[in-house]
């Protein structure tokens, strides 16, 4: 873990959502939709706190817990910046795998939003989700972001050099089986695990979630950036629409392999 800590403490995640506004503003539409009107709510994985923030605003009871210190000092720091510091019921560095520090059926609703990208075996996987089933309350609601294989395969096709070792096809074709990546380059993105999109819901539901939507967060993340920039030169306007036509395309099922992010929905049995 101590590789992901080192990257995390490199990179600007709180940046990442203003530079790539579509995954946190389809991800919050379909939140509002499900989530209920109050409640305490965990944020589990939280980064720097974008959703949880976003919580607070709208009146939930936030409990916000990340593996890297230095972000949970950011959130923290955010939290006293915007004047949301009473919405929340602690700030903790924690291993979204072992939550000691939060007793059974805790929340309401429970987020997931990065911790199932780098837990590369399944035993982890599964030791993280059952932790999320047990702090949240029977009936509760989830919501666990999924990075997509088949995406990530064409990614490698489109810019080998960027995402080295796959830059050649056997090393393609053995991340298509197991899913596993980790980048050549010192500091780049590494410790990462994409899921066949088809084992999602079955996985979830094996550990006690019954699936309500399954959403393409970031289907334009298929855009390059003189795709971006021709956009963005046609004014405000045009970026709203192209946001908004996400959301409404968001689940539809064909085009969750091409989006960069999933965002699974589920209710706790």
């Amino acid at each position: 873990m101590s590789s992901i800590i080192n990257y995390y403490n490199q990179f600007d995640e709180w940046g990442r959502f203003e530079r790539e506004p579509i995954e946190f503003q389809v991800n919050w539409h379909y939140m509002k939709k499900y989530l209920p009107k109050t409640g305490d709510v965990l944020d589990n994985g939280a980064g720097p706190g974008r959703y949880s923030m976003e919580l607070a605003k709208e009146g939930y009871k936030v409990t916000l817990t990340d593996l890297t210190p230095r972000l949970v000092e950011v959130a923290k720091n955010k939290a006293k910046e915007l004047d949301l510091e009473g919405q929340f019921n602690g700030f903790y560095a924690a291993d979204a795998r072992e939550l000691k520090m939060i007793e059974d059926e805790q929340f309401d609703s429970s987020l997931m939003l990065g911790p199932m990208y780098h837990l590369q075996e399944e035993n982890e996987r599964i030791l993280a989700v059952k932790e999320l089933n047990r702090v949240t309350k029977k009936n509760g609601l989830v919501f666990v972001a999924f990075m997509p294989r088949i995406r990530f395969i064409l990614t490698s096709l489109l810019s080998p050099e960027n995402w080295k070792p796959n830059d050649n096809m056997d090393s393609i074709l053995q991340f298509s089986q197991s899913g596993c990546f980790n980048h050549a380059d010192e500091g780049r993105f590494t410790g990462a695990y994409y899921f066949n999109i088809d084992d999602i819901k079955p996985f979830m539901e094996a550990q006690g979630f019954e699936t309500l939507d399954l959403i393409g967060s970031n289907p334009a993340s298929i855009l390059t950036n003189d795709s971006w920039n021709y956009w963005r030169d046609k004014g405000e306007q045009e970026i709203e629409k192209i946001i908004d036509l996400m959301k409404e395309k968001a689940t539809d099922p064909y085009i969750l392999g091409v989006s960069s992010h999933l965002l699974y929905v589920g209710r706790k049995n």
